[in-house]
């Protein structure tokens, strides 16, 4: 898929807010610092679209982005920044949970997870919510580039054997990197398949 335009819509902290319009929406989260900005700028090609930051935790608003007129990245909030209040990771988490859950035009999410990391329980914890809510999700993995060849796709057959412990069945996994464009064809065939389907 070839992505000719990339313009920010809106930001908002409620999902009934959203867009009024029927388009697809593929929506990506994962904890604090998982390259989430870097990851979209990098499937989109446009450096400055989603604002990257050293700071962790900085997304506090869903991010809605067209893509090709057709269909729209939504940036949601990372979780898991333990500097947050407790009324703000309350906060966070009634707005992430009410677009994931009540958001209609939501049709994938991407999880993202830092290949470099072992399998950390909030993001099992919040993988395994999204499979008893039947929401529809792949798992991405970022950072890829600073594992060797053989590394990295070790760490990725760790963490699936972690996940076969409580699912029968995976849901898709990518490999990528915002560094060197690393998944960028793999996770836009996908949606490109998807919108295809949709539109049968």
């Amino acid at each position: 898929m070839n992505i000719k335009s990339a313009e920010f819509q809106i930001s908002n902290s409620d999902y009934r807010k959203c867009p009024d319009s029927r388009l697809p929406e593929y929506a990506f989260i994962g904890r604090s610092n998982v390259g989430k900005s870097s990851l979209i700028n990098m499937l989109t090609g446009r450096k400055g679209l989603a604002k990257t930051s050293a700071t962790p935790g900085k997304t506090l608003l869903i991010n809605h982005f067209l893509i090709n007129g057709e269909w729209y990245i939504v940036d949601l909030p990372g979780y898991g920044f333990a500097k947050r209040s407790k009324e703000s990771r309350e906060q966070l988490r009634r707005m992430i949970q009410g677009y994931v859950l009540g958001r209609e035009q939501m049709t994938n999410l991407f999880v993202l997870v830092d290949s470099r990391l072992k399998p950390q329980k909030i993001d099992l914890e919040f993988i395994q919510w999204l499979g008893e809510n039947g929401v529809p999700f792949s798992i991405v993995f970022t950072k890829m580039d600073k594992l060797g060849k053989v590394a990295g796709p070790a760490a990725v057959e760790d963490y699936k054997k972690e996940l076969r412990k409580t699912w029968d069945e995976l849901p898709p996994v990518f490999m990528t990197s915002s560094e060197d464009a690393r998944g960028r064809d793999e996770l836009l065939d996908y949606i490109d398949d998807i919108n295809k389907q949709l539109k049968q």
